[in-house]
């Protein structure tokens, strides 16, 4: 009975924890919206090192928000590989369990660039550093491969997750082939990262409020870059269907990620 109160007190603790952590999560991004990032546009004329601070800004309050979480006993993490990530022009492709994937991710990354959903340019506590650090929005359309290769080839390195959304809770994973086309078409080699979370929580159909009876435990491993002139070989040159080969080739690898990630 004892041991029942405890923990219905805990889980309790870390529903208002987490409220607490999402809350200065929205107030720092509007902070940065209406002080800094201003403030950058003035003093910076430069548009590439403007971008380059808005970005590394983020990084800053994306790993702060990460500390914020583990001290506050919501979350604990392991990172194998990250010294990988140090490295220019990535082009990152990790799968998506839960909300805070990339907050993670960046926290890692200090010049990085996102393809994210429109509708973050028009909140209001997300638009500022959206705007500022020049992330790519999803309803760019046919443009949207060119500028994901441009901001590669300008040295940046670019998360994408290849589902495009959040994994749903029954675990079913559909890749779109944007994130292949990317790659193909920008003869660029990818850096996968598989995540997993244990208990699952901040998933696609569960509410935020719904936490789980323990913290939240993410293991983030970055693996050894895959080789993409080997799809483009197979496929004869054919960058449709070196990209159809390739997302095949992610779907399994992801899916055999997380069954490896289960085991440990």
């Amino acid at each position: 009975m004892i041991n029942r109160a405890l923990t219905s007190l805990e889980r309790s603790w870390r529903v208002i924890a987490t409220a607490f952590a999402f809350m200065c999560f929205g107030l720092g991004g509007l902070v940065l919206g209406i002080c800094f990032f201003p403030a950058l546009n003035f003093f910076v004329r430069e548009n590439d090192n403007r971008t380059r601070l808005a970005r590394f800004a983020v990084h800053l309050n994306f790993k702060l928000f990460i500390l914020l979480m583990r001290q506050l006993g919501i979350l604990r993490f392991e990172i194998e590989g990250v010294e990988k990530l140090s490295r220019p022009s990535l082009l990152i492709l990790a799968n998506h369990p839960t909300l805070i994937d990339v907050v993670h991710l960046v926290s890692l990354i200090p010049n990085a660039d996102c393809v994210v959903k429109a509708g973050l340019a028009k909140n209001i506590f997300t638009r500022g550093p959206v705007r500022a650090t020049n992330y790519i929005c999803n309803d760019s359309g046919v443009g949207l491969i060119e500028d994901c290769i441009a901001s590669l080839k300008n040295g940046s390195s670019l998360v994408i997750f290849p589902e495009g959304t959040r994994t749903p809770v029954n675990g079913e994973m559909k890749l779109q082939r944007g994130a292949a086309n990317i790659a193909v078409r920008g003869q660029c080699n990818i850096t996968p990262v598989s995540i997993s979370c244990a208990p699952l929580s901040l998933t696609k159909g569960l509410a935020w409020w719904k936490v789980p009876a323990k913290p939240m435990k993410f293991i983030i491993k970055v693996h050894n870059d895959i080789e993409i002139s080997p799809f483009i070989e197979q496929a004869s040159g054919e960058s449709a269907l070196a990209a159809r080969y390739l997302t095949n080739y992610l779907h399994l690898y992801f899916l055999e990620k997380r069954r490896t990630h289960a085991g440990t």
